[in-house]
């Protein structure tokens, strides 16, 4: 799993559009410098993904459709990118030489899962709230930065 430009893009559409009102895309591409031919396409991902609206016409524009403590940094990951694992071999169906080939329960493969499964709980522990607007998780937080 890797963090892309398209999913950095997204959250820097999303904290514009905490701060309310509505934004055309020219508005949002200029103000947090995104290229513009790929700020509509992240959009339409966070439509799909119930997190943002958007309304065309002469009047429309795109505003935050979410609450920003219920939505995580899992949700918005999940939402943008295609491959959200950290091997391949997590994906379901993934096919395993290695297993295939020693008819074995291979122990990289269930250590991953232990990995994947740290991370996508800390990914979740991360409200929109707390990453756009820098609110600290927990006192510990605050001590290390």
């Amino acid at each position: 799993m890797l963090i892309t430009k398209e999913t950095d893009y997204a959250l820097r559409i999303l904290r514009s559009l905490s701060e309310g009102g509505s934004f055309t895309v020219g508005e949002l591409t200029e103000k947090e410098q995104l290229p513009r031919e790929f700020a509509y396409k992240i959009l339409k991902k966070l439509e799909k993904a119930g997190m943002v609206q958007i309304i065309r016409g002469a009047k429309g524009g795109c505003f935050l459709d979410c609450d920003l403590d219920e939505v995580s940094l899992f949700d918005v990951i999940h939402s943008i990118e295609t491959k959200t694992k950290i091997s391949a071999c997590m994906d379901p169906g993934y096919d395993c030489n290695w297993r295939k080939e020693n008819n074995a329960t291979c122990m990289i493969h269930g250590r991953l899962k232990m990995v994947q499964a740290a991370v996508d709980g800390e990914l979740k522990s991360w409200s929109l709230n707390h990453v756009l607007h820098g609110l600290p998780l927990s006192q510990e937080e605050s001590i290390l930065n």
